[in-house]
């Protein structure tokens, strides 16, 4: 897999920390975030390469994190990640309001990867 520019944004810093360190020993160079008002507020949105975010953080929710986005950035792709899977009504909301994936935490190292090649080739990147 090519090398790609992924923001993660999770309000539980050791959730940022271990899948920073996964995604940087495969190649990628990785942002990190604590809420989705210091994402918006920071630089550089746009050389990001795939978005993953927490669906659930005080503040603002990576529900309309991806909403926002998808006016502003609309062919950044993003992936959404929470720890209640079974709320059934978020899941599908996400995918209606254009997630590429939606994860269950503790994430599958392997899903998440998948899921991030998969989301950067269907918006047009070059992942193999």
């Amino acid at each position: 897999m090519p090398a790609f520019l992924i923001t993660v944004v999770d309000d539980d810093g050791s959730v940022r920390e271990s899948m920073s360190s996964l995604l940087r020993s495969v190649g990628h160079a990785v942002k990190e975030f604590g809420s989705a008002e210091e994402l918006l507020a920071s630089p550089g949105l746009d050389t990001t390469d795939c978005l993953i975010t927490d669906v659930r953080m005080p503040g603002m929710s990576g529900l309309e994190l991806q909403r926002r986005l998808a006016l502003s950035h609309p062919q950044l792709p993003v992936i959404l990640m929470t720890a209640h899977a079974s709320d059934e009504e978020v899941r599908l909301r996400a995918l209606k309001g254009g997630a590429m994936a939606y994860l269950s935490k503790p994430l599958d190292e392997e899903a998440l990867l998948g899921a991030i090649e998969t989301a950067i080739r269907e918006r047009g990147g070059e992942a193999t």
